[in-house]
């Protein structure tokens, strides 16, 4: 399963290797890193993209935000998966990423028990 993070801060990879490292090295899921929603959706127009199943975004990023993308990806790509991120819990931002398609809304400090039981249910 092939999943993309979209983050600005650089430190999340190394954060989602290191919490996803038996399910990397077992071959479960492959992870994909853009530092920009201009650089996500770049990777959405390229072949790799085929096997992408699931979009983690954080919500607040220079330029494009992360509910721009939303946006953008649900309307381009209606079946992929897409959780909001956000250290943000405001209903506001919650009610748009609703609006705009978002699968699962996610705040932090991100539970990362959680979030892997929600993104292996996705098979």
């Amino acid at each position: 399963m092939k999943v993309m993070v979209v983050d600005d801060e650089e430190d999340i990879q190394c954060l989602f290797k290191q919490k996803f490292r038996k399910e990397i090295k077992a071959g479960q899921i492959e992870f994909h890193f853009a530092l920009s929603a201009q650089t996500a959706l770049e990777y959405l127009e390229s072949p790799q993209k085929a096997s992408l199943i699931l979009i983690l975004s954080d919500i607040n990023m220079p330029g494009m935000t992360g509910l721009e993308l939303l946006r953008v990806t649900k309307e381009k790509f209606p079946d992929l998966k897409f959780f909001m991120i956000t250290a943000y819990g405001d209903e506001t931002n919650y009610q748009v990423a609703i609006d705009y398609g978002a699968d699962d809304y996610i705040t932090k400090p991100v539970n990362f028990d959680v979030l892997k039981n929600k993104i292996i249910n996705l098979e």
